[in-house]
């Protein structure tokens, strides 16, 4: 009798270990969408306006706005979740704009030079729901941010910064979009 309640308690805890908890790593709208369409992300970076205190005027770097599209882009076709196809064609529409880019100073040399700064890539963007031409949710300051030094030996240029904050940007936009927790 012992032996055999053994048995169906070990019976039960096999079934429930094979079970899992349910995570899985697909996204959950690749199901129900299988197309997006990327709009070129517009400037509306306010150039005249004072930024704050430590910077008279904002910070703007040219074309970001089509680097920042690109990324995306191609951000969407390697994670192979939606595709990105064109406007006529897709499930989804992802609308967004460069509201600022900002490089701020982190970390100062004992002589008062900046030694670290760090670069943010801020967006506003809506996802659109072409079916059922529908707004699916919508997002104010989402940012992309990479920080780096500019003396060392972990030295890096304002360029290489520049495009790790673009890489980490579009990487949270496509997790935004397929990741719907």
């Amino acid at each position: 009798m012992k032996t055999r309640i053994w048995g169906v308690v070990l019976f039960c805890l096999l079934g429930l270990a094979l079970a899992g908890c349910g995570y899985t790593t697909r996204s959950l709208i690749a199901g129900k969408y299988k197309t997006i369409n990327i709009a070129p992300f517009a400037n509306k970076i306010e150039l005249t306006l004072e930024s704050d205190s430590n910077s008279k005027y904002k910070v703007y770097r040219p074309m970001l706005e089509t680097e920042v599209t690109r990324a995306v882009i191609n951000k969407f076709l390697s994670d192979g979740n939606v595709k990105p196809v064109v406007e006529d064609m897709s499930d989804l529409a992802l609308k967004g704009e460069l509201v600022e880019f900002r490089r701020d100073p982190l970390r100062y040399t004992s002589s008062d030079d900046v030694e670290e700064y760090r670069i943010n890539i801020v967006v506003n963007m809506s996802l659109w729901d072409k079916k059922n031409n529908k707004l699916s949710w919508e997002e104010k300051n989402f940012s992309g941010s990479a920080t780096y030094f500019v003396t060392g030996t972990q030295a890096k240029t304002e360029e290489q910064a520049v495009q790790d904050a673009i890489k980490d940007l579009s990487r949270r936009i496509v997790e935004r979009v397929v990741e719907q927790w």
